[in-house]
């Protein structure tokens, strides 16, 4: 999704160049794009001129609608279906489950791809030989995204 959303605007790519450019399988990517494409998420086009593309604007993204659509709502089962653990009642361990469900899911709903994208691009250009390599702070992901909010 990165990979389409820094494409975003300039026609749509072939996935054979996302999975070289991302060092992953194209079978692989084909699986992962199945579930995107169908919560429209994605838009293809087959044929000398096909390939993908993003079918929504980058910000419009979130990456808790990418992480939902491929891994599902929740980390463990007993979050959203109480029928799920007889035990449930009792489980201390349940909350701790659910607050960090809660809490990722809302810094997941925070990030936007737009915002993704401009922190990889700052990061390649600060990876370039000519740029100053000592101007990061280790704090690249919280500060962008946080400038970003």
């Amino acid at each position: 999704m990165l990979s389409l959303a820094l494409q975003y605007g300039q026609g749509k790519v072939f996935l054979k160049d996302i999975a070289k450019e991302e060092s992953i399988s194209e079978k692989y990517l084909s699986l992962i794009i199945i579930p995107l494409k169908a919560a429209g998420l994605i838009r293809s086009n087959r044929g000398a001129y096909g390939g993908y593309q993003l079918a929504k604007e980058p910000s419009k993204i979130t990456l808790k609608e990418i992480v939902d659509i491929l891994e599902g709502e929740c980390l463990v089962d007993c979050i959203h279906d109480t029928s799920f653990c007889p035990r449930i009642q009792t489980c201390a361990t349940r909350d701790v489950w659910v607050l960090l469900s809660e809490t990722i899911s809302k810094a997941l709903n925070r990030i936007t791809l737009e915002k993704l994208t401009r922190l990889s691009r700052k990061k390649v250009r600060n990876f370039l030989p000519t740029e100053n390599k000592n101007g990061g702070n280790g704090n690249g992901l919280r500060n962008t995204l946080s400038k970003a909010s």
